[in-house]
Formats: C-alpha cells, structure tokens, sequence
C-alpha cells in the first residue's frame, strides 16, 4: 500500500488523477440554430446547432480550439463537467462531428442545452454551453 506523506505529494498525485480541462477560447459560444426557445414540435423535428469562436472536431481529435457537440434532453442533474460526459439517454454524444439530428419525441415539455466537448467529452474551461431551451411536443 503507498502512502503519501506530505501535502504536496498528495496534490500532486490527485492532479495526476484528474482529468485535465482544455481551455476554451474568450468569447467562444454554442447555440440553437433550431428550434426556438418555446417553439411547438411534432414528435419527429431536427436540432441544429451553432457555434462561434471554435471549430468542430470528432471526438478523438486533438485540435486547438475546437470539440464536438453534446445535447442534453431534460438532464436533471446536470452532469460534472469536470469529467467526460456520460452518454445516456439525457446525454447525446455528436462525437463524428455532427451538426445536426433528428430526433423522435414522445409528447411533453422537454429542456435542451448544448455542451461542447473536447477529444475525450470533457467540457472546455470555462465550459463552452448554450442557452437553456424549452420546447413542447404535441
């Protein structure tokens, strides 16, 4: 068993443990593209996504400046965004670089949020989000 007996051998192996934030760039943003905040929807509609300031990359890809996009549906909690982000069915990974989906929805209210993420789904620092939206499908 290993043990650590000073504080900075301790911090220096938590930070090797930890899982390293690439920075975003100042003024760098994700957005809705479509639809609209309060918008109306069919079960089945297209989420486009925009981004300034950053270029998109698939995952795996280490490019300055750049990530790929994550939709969140409903996420509640919101997921660490010190970690990758976890794929689920609240968390949509875009990670061949996509920049738009369709998607198939059951009837009720739903809140999207975009999260850009670098070549291993972390979220940039300071994370790269949109907007909340809420969106109703009828």
């Amino acid at each position: 068993m290993m043990r650590v007996t000073n504080m900075l051998g301790a911090a220096a192996l938590v930070a090797a443990l930890s899982v390293s934030a690439t920075p975003a760039p100042e003024g760098a943003r994700v957005y809705f593209l479509s639809p609209a905040d309060g918008e109306v929807l069919g079960s089945e509609f297209t989420v486009r996504f925009g981004l300034e300031g950053m270029g998109v990359a698939p995952a795996g890809v280490e490019k300055e400046n750049t990530g790929h996009h994550h939709l969140l549906i409903n996420a509640d909690p919101m997921p660490d965004l010190s970690q990758p982000l976890p794929a689920s069915d609240q968390v949509h990974h875009f990670g061949g670089g996509q920049t738009e989906t369709r998607l198939i929805l059951p009837p009720g209210d739903y809140r999207l949020q975009l999260v850009l993420g670098d070549a291993q789904h972390v979220p940039h620092q300071p994370p790269v989000m949109s907007d909340v939206i809420q969106i109703t499908v009828k």
